[in-house]
């Protein structure tokens, strides 16, 4: 077995409440100064921040590729690490980020996942037409509750991401500034730098994604991949050299990236009876969601482990929730979770004729693996 096959020795349960993504602004909520919220990070005090969010930064993607990002590398040095939630994926990571709360609190529960509202599935990143963000993410925002505390909230966000379901889920409560040009940084560094200036307490929200892009259709272990670090690093540096003394920058990333051969993906289709019983099918390539009746459930599970073997770690909602894969459980939001979870514990992944799209990627992330679940936590 060749090293890029081998199996994860364990899933990598996040530690909420510690070291995970949705700690993240409750310890700059401390170190601002705001009543009712624990450091648990240990984030230097300051009264402005911004807060850099790189979409598919992996740890341990950026310490294969450090030599092309000096500045990031720098300080991972004196940097940490933190977790992605369950599953490791933008819609998740990002509400986790935005909301302070765990997987198993907001319910934004995966790249897709089972409607409440209506039944079947929803789309977290595409969202249905008529269907609010409190329908979905009901919760206080942590920006929200940091915005009545005082604090001026920002986020520099491309302009396409104005007022989608995502957005208003995970991030309201922060003045939307829109980015038309992503390639202009001049202009992101700009806006970010004016938002960070606004009011005695600030907190500025600034999202890159052009890694995440490349490493899903390129994959990570690329030239194209190098390149886009090379970028981000520059952007990092620049925009550290352009703030204020008194203003502190943190990056982190929202999952890292796993590259998935085609010829190591299981497509359902092509396993006779693999499919059976299943109502829905949801998530994404690394980490499944699978939904059944109830009297078919132990069946399913039984089916997929068997094919699977040692290449995934299959439990039902149940096994999971006290597994702890999604921290503390709002018991409202458990219905939204698969049956059966099937995530990879190999490059692997779980595919599907009836999603043809996601045949197009390369890169992948979903799973508890140490590539998708360790981010960096760099302060500047």
């Amino acid at each position: 077995m060749s090293a890029s096959e081998a199996l994860a020795p364990a899933p990598v349960v996040p530690r909420y409440g510690s070291d995970a993504l949705c700690d993240v602004v409750p310890s700059l909520a401390a170190s601002l100064g705001v009543d009712g919220w624990e450091n648990v990070l240990g984030v230097p005090e300051a009264s402005r921040w911004v807060l850099l969010l790189v979409d598919g930064l992996g740890d341990l993607n950026l310490a294969e590729a450090v030599e092309e990002a000096p500045f990031l590398g720098g300080l991972r040095t004196t940097g940490g690490q933190l977790t992605a939630g369950v599953p490791s994926t933008t819609a998740t990571s990002i509400t986790s980020l935005g909301t302070g709360l765990t997987p198993g609190q907001h319910g934004m529960l995966g790249y897709s996942f089972r409607n409440p509202v209506g039944g079947g599935l929803l789309n977290a990143l595409l969202w249905q037409d008529g269907l609010s963000a409190y329908d979905i993410q009901p919760r206080l925002t942590a920006f929200e509750r940091l915005a009545r505390s005082g604090v001026t909230l920002t986020s520099v966000s491309p302009a396409r991401f104005a007022g989608t379901g995502l957005t208003e889920a995970a991030l309201r409560g922060a003045r939307f500034q829109p980015v038309p040009d992503e390639t202009d940084d001049d202009a992101r560094i700009g806006w970010t730098i004016d938002a960070a200036a606004s009011g005695s307490r600030s907190l500025v929200y600034l999202y890159e994604r052009s890694l995440d892009h490349t490493g899903h259709g390129q994959g990570w272990r690329t030239d194209a991949w190098r390149s886009a670090l090379r970028r981000i690093d520059r952007l990092a540096a620049r925009l550290r050299d352009s703030l204020p003394d008194d203003t502190r920058l943190l990056i982190t990333g929202d999952h890292g990236m796993v590259d998935a051969p085609q010829q190591r993906w299981v497509i359902v289709e092509d396993v006779p009876g693999l499919g059976n019983d299943l109502t829905l099918f949801a998530g994404e390539g690394r980490l499944r969601q699978l939904y059944a009746e109830q009297r078919h459930v132990a069946a399913v599970k039984r089916r997929w482990a068997a094919a699977m073997g040692e290449r995934a770690w299959v439990l039902t909602r149940d096994e999971a929730i006290d597994a702890g894969w999604f921290g503390t459980m709002d018991p409202r939001m458990g219905p939204r979770i698969g049956d059966v979870l099937v995530a990879m514990r190999d490059d692997g992944a779980v595919m599907t004729r009836s999603q043809p799209r996601e045949f197009g990627l390369v890169g992948m992330h979903g799973s508890l693996t140490e590539l998708e679940t360790r981010v960096p936590l760099l302060v500047a």
